[in-house]
């Protein structure tokens, strides 16, 4: 008697079951996911990120918000801006007159003066090189002695001195009256003023003092990003990166770019060589020249605005991406090394 006469001869009511129908296709059906889940992890293709935030700032650093400083000493007289104001190059900021209101009238008698003592410095030594070369010649011919020609060149010098003193005295009255002169702060080039540092005729400023911040116009834009070490290594500029601006709407599949909706495209422009306070490196990314997403327009993408990005990588399995997220390994080197 065989094993299954056997079995079926002492276990007839187990003989008699058999597997349900529907029990059989779900079977099948998990064996069929199990086998296409298994062929995905394998063949599909995963681009690996790296993902950072930040903001948008210019490219430029000239192109950035700046302060502007006050040229001289005093208080605010009368602001010709006001925030959110957008001016030319050359327009006045802000008039500032000193606390002395005759100080420069005063500079202006002090320089007289000085150029008088200066003329007549001048005159004096030339006067002092005519007697030097007539005492020269009579001691050619004998009728002067060296003594009074020593005391002759002497003189000169002095003479030469003082009008050096007096000339150099001249440039610092100049100074100072160019100097309280320039009491109207202009704009540096076409640009928006963001904030006035606001103040009447009571307010008191130094030279260096803001009086306003300005952002020049037509600055070229760009993200800087902050990418965590474990991934800045791998690296490289020209990377392409994928935009998400703040309170734009987009779908993001990082392993599949080319499946993403509502991103912009970018490269990488430079990576810092050292870290940030917070242990992460800023990438600054610019905008990539990409036809069916252009950044959008500065009206609607403005300085400041929070941004999410993802650097591409290199190119790997689905499968392989998995077990290294799950192992927290860093992504690939690139295939070049770089």
């Amino acid at each position: 008697m065989t094993y299954r006469e056997i079995h079926e001869h002492h276990f007839r009511t187990l003989a008699a079951l058999s597997l349900p129908r529907p029990m059989r296709t779900i079977a099948l059906l998990i064996l069929c996911g199990v086998v296409l889940l298994s062929a995905f992890l394998v063949l599909a293709p995963w681009v690996q990120t790296a993902p950072g935030a930040g903001t948008v700032i210019a490219l430029d650093p000239n192109d950035r918000q700046q302060d502007i400083n006050a040229l001289v000493s005093g208080r605010i007289a009368e602001w010709f801006v006001r925030d959110g104001s957008h001016v030319n190059v050359g327009d006045p900021i802000v008039r500032i007159i000193d606390i002395d209101p005759n100080l420069l009238e005063r500079l202006g008698t002090e320089r007289d003066q000085v150029l008088a003592k200066l003329t007549a410095a001048r005159a004096a030594e030339r006067t002092a090189a005519i007697d030097q070369q007539r005492t020269e010649e009579l001691f050619e011919e004998g009728l002067a002695a060296r003594r009074e020609l020593e005391q002759a060149r002497i003189k000169v010098q002095e003479l030469r001195a003082k009008a050096a003193e007096a000339a150099a005295e001249l440039s610092r009255v100049d100074v100072n009256l160019s100097r309280q002169s320039s009491q109207f702060v202009r704009a540096p080039r076409n640009g928006v003023i963001l904030r006035v540092n606001a103040g009447d005729s009571a307010t008191v400023i130094r030279a260096g003092d803001a009086v306003a911040s300005f952002v020049p116009d037509n600055a070229s834009r760009a993200v800087e990003l902050f990418i965590d070490g474990r991934d800045v290594a791998l690296m490289r500029t020209g990377a392409r990166v994928r935009l998400q601006f703040e309170g734009w709407p987009a779908v993001q599949f990082s392993g599949w770019p080319s499946l993403a909706v509502g991103t912009f495209a970018g490269e990488v422009v430079s990576i810092d060589p050292s870290a940030q306070a917070s242990g992460r490196f800023r990438v600054l990314v610019r905008e990539a020249h990409d036809p069916f997403s252009p950044w959008p327009d500065t009206n609607y993408l403005r300085y400041g605005a929070k941004v999410r990005g993802w650097v591409m990588l290199e190119e790997v399995r689905v499968g392989y991406e998995l077990w290294r997220q799950l192992n927290n390994f860093p992504p690939e080197f690139p295939a070049s090394g770089g």
